[in-house]
């Protein structure tokens, strides 16, 4: 089995969570330090970032599979942010009976636009691929800086999501390069549509990666799910509004 790096917080029902694309756990650990006063926070590094080793082939299954076998409680509440929300839906979906509850932080079933589908447009995706071929260093600036695009406190939130992601070394071109194709391709939205366990959806309303319009697209799709907006939030609205408060129900 392979090493997959975790940190825990706190004491109580437990909320495992997962980042996104290019990251580690420790861009939120304010955040999950201020959320372990009231349960414990299970914060890991997915394969291939951070402190964790990677798996072959750089999969959705092959992901998920490597973070439900460290996950160190049988039962949990799971939040995953962005490229984690994809994974989490994934780990929700292959093992049910274990996570009570679904949180998605600022994610998409179907990432990339569709004409039947609110996403990113694919063009910003491809762009990110042809520029990572390049320079790696180059596509991580620009990707933090789409974060915290167009916010009131843009410059300050993004130089604090850079002081925590330069923590640990990128991972590798190839993991970086996997991990968008997972974005591109993924589609969990059948899952959604027929998952019975409670759902919340949280969207920041200044996202630029993450269309509004997807909440209603979600409703549509599975009227008990839950979505809530957060107004003058970007792409990692944990940054911007950090208190717990965004997670009531855990």
């Amino acid at each position: 089995m392979i090493h997959i790096h975790t940190e825990v917080y706190g004491h109580g029902p437990a909320v495992v969570m997962l980042h996104g694309w290019a990251m580690h756990s420790g861009v939120w650990r304010e955040f999950a330090r201020q959320l372990a006063q009231h349960c414990q926070v299970i914060c890991l590094d997915l394969p291939g970032h951070g402190r964790s080793q990677t798996v072959h082939p750089y999969t959705l299954q092959q992901i998920s599979d490597a973070v439900f076998k460290v996950i160190p409680v049988t039962e949990f509440t799971l939040l995953g942010w962005s490229l984690g929300a994809t994974v989490a839906m994934a780990i929700a979906q292959r093992f049910p009976a274990n996570v009570q509850r679904l949180i998605i932080l600022a994610g998409n079933p179907h990432f990339v636009q569709t004409s039947d589908w609110p996403g990113v447009k694919a063009q910003v995706l491809d762009n990110f691929v042809n520029l990572l071929q390049r320079d790696v260093a180059q596509t991580l600036i620009r990707f933090l800086a789409l974060q915290v695009n167009g916010l009131a406190h843009g410059k300050s939130l993004l130089q604090a999501l850079k002081s925590a992601v330069e923590e640990c070394p990128p991972p590798c071109p190839e993991v970086l390069q996997a991990g968008l194709t997972i974005l591109q391709q993924a589609d969990l939205r059948e899952f959604l549509a027929h998952a019975q366990l409670p759902i919340q959806v949280v969207l920041g309303d200044k996202d630029t990666l993450i269309p509004l319009a997807s909440a209603k697209a979600l409703q549509r799709l599975n009227p008990a799910i839950e979505v809530q907006i957060l107004p003058a939030a970007g792409h990692a609205p944990f940054l911007s509004e950090p208190e717990p408060r965004l997670l009531a129900r855990t």
